[in-house]
């Protein structure tokens, strides 16, 4: 086979956690040509990615389902040998169906995965396998059993770029996410920002939007040598910074597959959702804080929510700032 295209236009996190799929694939087939398809606003994680052949772009934001036909028939023309669905939405099983691929893989939940090749169990519970895992299932068909990391390529650009940061020891702090109950509380930032050594330097990280939260905690706590990144670096150049951090903080969110992907020393903290579901961090020196408690609440559910159920919120509330003052 030489011609693959990935599809996975979820979240940032998702199309990480993807990544193994490239670096088996071009392990086993390393003159094939690999495409991946992703949503806009995904696409600079692959900008130096030495293995993608080429990017395609779903552009949900405006013209969602003229865009969505469109690719449709734009895949139909690449005449490709494989299609490997890496997501469970119809849209990506319609993607598939009419790709015209010869072998089309993807996972028994997908509502249109009874017209592909190849059918993939996706078992998501406590104690299960890593998501990473489920992923290559995808391709073991074609390939074997060899597990393969999670990986992104910033580029000697990224890195020039970031080394400005890097004349001082430093930490790296995302605070931010998505949703409520996965959000480390901004009081429980500052009470352990408050800890920390004041000639340690802190970089907060997130993206534009995160600005105002990275600012506040920033302005309350009495750490005067912190610098606010968000929204004024790339998916990438945050990767590049992180990589060389003596350590880097952040929530169950993407600034903890992304600091995954280059290796970097992770402590993520998981406040209402639990690693074993299958979607921690994997490097090498990683860490998951949580409370010491066990609440009966606590997962509320596989994913963030965006309040607290119960009104109290212990899982995040309960933490021990001495388990993460540990990790220095």
């Amino acid at each position: 086979m030489n011609k693959f295209l990935i599809i996975q236009t979820a979240s940032i996190g998702d199309v990480i956690l993807a990544t193994p799929v490239i670096e088996k694939l071009h392990h086993h087939f390393p003159e094939a040509k690999i495409d991946f398809l992703l949503k806009k606003g995904n696409e600079s994680l692959f900008e130096s990615h030495p293995f993608i052949h080429q990017v395609m772009i779903w552009d949900k934001s405006s013209d969602k389902y003229k865009n969505f036909w469109g690719l449709i028939n734009y895949i139909r023309d690449k005449k490709y040998d494989c299609v490997i669905n890496v997501q469970r939405f119809a849209s990506s099983g319609l993607m598939t169906v009419y790709s015209g691929a010869k072998l089309k893989i993807g996972f028994n939940k997908n509502p249109f995965s009874f017209l592909f090749n190849k059918r993939v169990k996706h078992t998501i519970r406590k104690g299960n396998r890593h998501e990473t895992e489920r992923n290559l299932d995808l391709v073991r068909i074609i390939a074997d059993d060899t597990a393969f990391p999670v990986k992104l390529y910033p580029s000697q650009h990224d890195y020039a770029k970031m080394s400005q940061y890097k004349t001082v020891k430093y930490i790296c702090i995302s605070p931010a996410s998505l949703w409520f109950t996965k959000q480390y509380p901004k009081e429980k930032w500052i009470e352990f920002i408050n800890e920390i050594d004041k000639e340690l330097r802190i970089y907060f990280l997130g993206s534009k939007n995160d600005y105002e939260i990275c600012e506040e905690i920033i302005k309350i706590s009495r750490h005067i040598n912190s610098l606010n990144l968000s929204g004024k670096l790339s998916f990438l150049e945050s990767a590049a910074l992180m990589k060389d951090a003596k350590m880097n903080y952040m929530n169950d969110s993407a600034p903890m597959h992304l600091a995954s992907a280059v290796n970097a020393h992770v402590t993520a903290i998981f406040c209402s959702t639990v690693p074993s579901f299958g979607f921690g961090p994997l490097s090498d020196d990683s860490v998951v804080v949580e409370t010491n408690e066990k609440p009966d609440c606590k997962p509320c559910g596989l994913h963030g929510l965006k309040k607290c159920p119960e009104k109290h919120f212990r899982c995040a509330l309960t933490i021990n700032t001495s388990d993460l003052l540990e990790r220095l």
